[in-house]
């Protein structure tokens, strides 16, 4: 074939979508966050963007942040301006599972793309380094002596953190329905809150508390693991303390609503290409973060067991 005849044809092949992502010149992602900047969702979402770039399965991401309903408003957001974009993610994950079972918006999950589960985490709860509350033990028996006046921050209403803390509410006798859960819009609010002492307790992943439990100014007092986390400070599992609380809390992303089957088989190829990068493995690292990569019609289901399931659970839990 001619060089003039070749090239093209893969232009023509490329303008239609359909060579291989290898084949193709890398992309410019817009990545909806749907939280504000310095939470959990904000650090999955940059440290994706930085791996698409270390792969080279993208030149530039450009981010935006819109915070709110547990993701919900970002959602919302997404679905409406970025129909039929093959360029456009969103991040997303258990809390926003939760924030859509007990606010039954008009824009769901369903309307959005699946692409990939990429991490899983689980919820560390920690009080400032100077609460005379020292231990989980402390603070279940403050709470069963006066649920009002433990306050538990953390993302919104519905998030894992809060299903958690309801869970152990039941757990000990104590009624969910009087926990006092103080909801933020993002992990940078709730991290000033625990600092400040305006809540008693405040609940993330590890990555969000980190740098303050290895400083000294946060204490952590519990994971909702099954076991003890590795490669990060020895923190106590809810369970060996007595308190049957286990639930971990994943992230994913999803694509614009509208792409066709190829596009999303292109997206979810950068995905999968990003988390084998070295800027990956070295978030992972960094955030204690448990890799969780899931694609395809099994991660379709995946994510309809978790509506059933969370929803099982935050009905026991009293939050519905």
């Amino acid at each position: 074939m001619r060089r003039d005849t070749f090239l093209k044809s893969m232009a023509v092949l490329a303008a239609a979508g359909t060579l291989p992502l290898s084949a193709r010149a890398a992309a410019n992602l817009k990545m909806m966050i749907p939280a504000n900047p310095g939470g959990g969702w904000d650090g999955t979402g940059r440290a994706l963007g930085k791996a698409l770039i270390d792969a080279k399965a993208a030149d530039t991401v450009q981010y935006e942040n819109k915070g709110g309903a547990a993701g919900v408003i970002g959602l919302a957001q997404f679905v409406n301006a970025a129909k039929g974009d093959p360029n456009a993610m969103l991040i997303t994950g258990a809390v926003m599972v939760g924030g859509i079972i007990t606010s039954k918006p008009a824009v769901s999950l369903d309307k959005a793309t699946p692409i990939a589960r990429i991490t899983s985490e689980y919820n560390v709860f920690v009080v400032p380094a100077d609460s005379p509350l020292k231990t989980m033990k402390d603070v279940v028996a403050q709470m069963q002596k006066d649920p009002g006046s433990v306050k538990w921050g953390g993302g919104s209403r519905g998030s894992t953190e809060h299903i958690c803390a309801s869970m152990l509410a039941t757990k000990v006798n104590v009624d969910p329905k009087k926990v006092n859960y103080v909801a933020f819009r993002g992990g940078g609010e709730a991290t000033a809150a625990i600092l400040g002492g305006n809540v008693t307790v405040g609940g993330s992943g590890y990555s969000e508390f980190a740098e303050y439990i290895t400083t000294g100014k946060m204490r952590a007092i519990g994971v909702t693991s099954e076991k003890r986390l590795p490669g990060i400070p020895n923190i106590p599992t809810m369970k060996e303390q007595g308190f049957d609380v286990v639930l971990g809390n994943w992230r994913a992303v999803y694509g614009a609503p509208g792409i066709t089957a190829e596009q999303r088989a292109a997206l979810t190829e950068m995905v999968v290409k990003a988390t084998k990068s070295k800027a990956w493995a070295e978030a992972l690292e960094k955030n204690g973060w448990t890799p969780a990569v899931l694609t395809g019609k099994a991660f379709d289901d995946f994510v309809d067991n978790e509506f059933s399931s969370l929803r099982g659970v935050m009905h026991l839990a009293g939050m519905l």
